[in-house]
């Protein structure tokens, strides 16, 4: 945790170290601890079909720990992995703790899973155990996914059923002891969000909250502040709802509120940050673009003191548009599943440049390095990375040292992202290694682009790729999604094109447009560019 009052970045780094406790548990630091204190405080605020429902800090600490109980029982136990497929609820919060408490390793698993995608994340974690919601089971059960698990309960059924989640924290004792565990024993498995490949399994140990608790303050303007209430749309099964919203929220005993809808909706998001009083929240890039894509969000009735972003570059023209939308400091700051939270903005410190991905957070040293592993000059690109050890870092990839030596060179950990840093110690997203386009000597970021054809009146969302070219060696290639009423004819290619040129520059702007219906979005939201490129 930072320390009060800071008066610039300098003076935070200059206060703050590292000193992890020789055992630690997210599952009771998350309830117990708080529930000690203020047993009655709403941790939970379910927010489902316009009806609220609170769970206390008092209750969230006892169901956890009577499910841990129930789990033990059926022959669960320490480094089990227990795949979690739950949306936003108590019941989800409650599966987390329990699993932590238990010693047990939490899978955390979108609800947006498809068959095949549960049955791979279901095999590859060796899972024992699956807790889930009633679709999750029955998807899973078509892919042929639970003859190995040695349990199934099914969050969200009635009590009298018997395989339900009710049914098994009923069956649980009130005295289990939860498991003592140290900083560096592993807690859950995160799997990549597979951008360049097949997802892998991220191995965490329970040290990486505490690793997180630094950069989520920061981008949170320094939660907790009397009175803070949080909330993300981002599915609580992917490091942006549970690592950058629900476990920092829950540890500093900050009410979370848990809401969803079939898919993500504007109007919806804003009716309940206005309707719950939510002043945090996580949204990711492409949720506040789709926010400000129907002109200026309605914001009356908000409550808002800031809003964190991550998970993709926003761009420096969503952030102006955010800002001034909204009233409130927009703070990007950056990571990937193996390593984040170590760069941040903090409009509090006076870290507040827009298109930037902030500057170190305290704890955490960052740099950018040249191919043969020496530091770039300021303004030099290069691959970011990260000092090592470093307590918000991976215990490696699940079952693949190979990958997990890779990821590391001369002790700093690779993030496989291009970028640079700027005179002023600004930190800046040019995109993944792989995702870098060559064009006539000039190395360009695609997230610039999409962030520009986002701004333009007609475009919904956007996706940017390098294009095989015999002359330039790239081209810049746009895949566009218009809004809604819009047509997509060769006029509009060349106005969007040339609106491109003449806000970014002439070797950025796309020669070749292709309207399509649909840009896929990985579970954490990011565009999947190696769709277009199998094109």
């Amino acid at each position: 945790m930072l320390p009060a009052n800071p008066k610039n970045l300098g003076d935070l780094r200059a206060r703050f170290a590292w000193d992890l406790p020789a055992r630690f548990n997210i599952g009771t630091a998350c309830s117990d601890a708080v529930a000690r204190m203020q047993p009655a405080k709403p941790a939970i605020i379910e927010f489902i079909n316009g009806q609220r429902t609170d769970t206390g800090f008092g209750d969230l600490a006892q169901r956890s720990t009577r499910l841990a109980s129930a789990l033990a029982a059926r022959g669960i136990g320490r480094g089990d992995r227990i795949a979690i497929m739950v949306p936003q609820s108590a019941d989800a919060a409650i599966a987390h703790l329990a699993t932590y408490k238990l010693g047990a390793i939490a899978v955390p698993l979108a609800t947006q899973f498809g068959p095949d995608a549960i049955a791979y994340r279901l095999k590859a974690s060796g899972a024992r155990a699956f807790i889930a919601f009633g679709k999750g089971i029955a998807r899973a059960s078509k892919a042929g996914a639970l003859d190995d698990l040695a349990l199934v309960a099914e969050a969200g059924a009635p009590l009298a059923d018997a395989s339900s989640l009710e049914a098994l924290i009923a069956l649980g004792g009130r005295d289990f002891e939860p498991v003592e565990t140290a900083p560096d024993d592993p807690a859950m498995m995160l799997f990549t969000s597979g951008t360049t490949g097949q997802p892998k399994g991220t191995l965490h140990g329970h040290r990486v909250l505490l690793g997180h608790l630094p950069g989520i303050e920061m981008a949170q303007n320094f939660m907790p502040q009397p009175g803070d209430i949080f909330w993300t749309p981002s599915d609580w099964a992917w490091a942006g709802g549970l690592l950058n919203a629900l476990l920092p929220a829950l540890y500093h005993g900050v009410p979370v509120v848990a809401a969803r809808a079939p898919k993500f909706e504007p109007g919806w998001a804003l009716d309940v940050m206005a309707r719950c009083a939510v002043t945090n929240v996580f949204l990711p890039p492409t949720a506040l673009r789709m926010m400000l894509a129907g002109g200026d969000a309605p914001t009356e009735g908000l409550s808002l003191r800031v809003i964190g972003t991550a998970g993709e570059a926003l761009g420096r023209q969503t952030h102006q548009r955010a800002r001034d939308v909204f009233g409130v400091p927009v703070n990007e700051f950056y990571g990937q599943t193996e390593c984040n939270a170590m760069l941040a903005n903090c409009a509090t410190l006076g870290i507040d440049r827009p298109g930037a991905m902030g500057k170190p957070v305290p704890g955490h040293e960052v740099a950018i390095l040249r191919p043969d592993g020496g530091l770039a000059d300021a303004g030099e690109a290069g691959e970011v990375a990260v000092r090592a050890p470093d307590p918000v870092q991976f215990l490696g990839y699940w079952n693949d040292e190979e990958a997990t030596r890779a990821k590391y060179q001369d002790g700093w950990l690779l993030t496989g992202d291009s970028g640079r840093m700027d005179e002023d110690g600004y930190f800046h997203f040019i995109g993944r290694m792989d995702d870098v386009i060559t064009s006539s000597g000039y190395r360009i970021g695609p997230s610039e682009i999409e962030d520009c054809l986002a701004a333009h009146p007609d475009v919904e969302m956007a996706a940017v790729i390098g294009k095989p070219d015999p002359v330039r060696t790239e081209i810049v290639a746009a895949f566009i999604k218009l809004r809604a009423g819009v047509t997509g004819d060769e006029t509009r290619k060349q106005a969007i094109a040339a609106f491109v040129k003449t806000r970014l520059s002439a070797h950025e702007y796309p020669r070749e447009i292709t309207f399509v219906d649909d840009i896929p979005l990985t579970e954490s939201g990011k565009v999947i560019r190696r769709h277009f490129r199998g094109r």
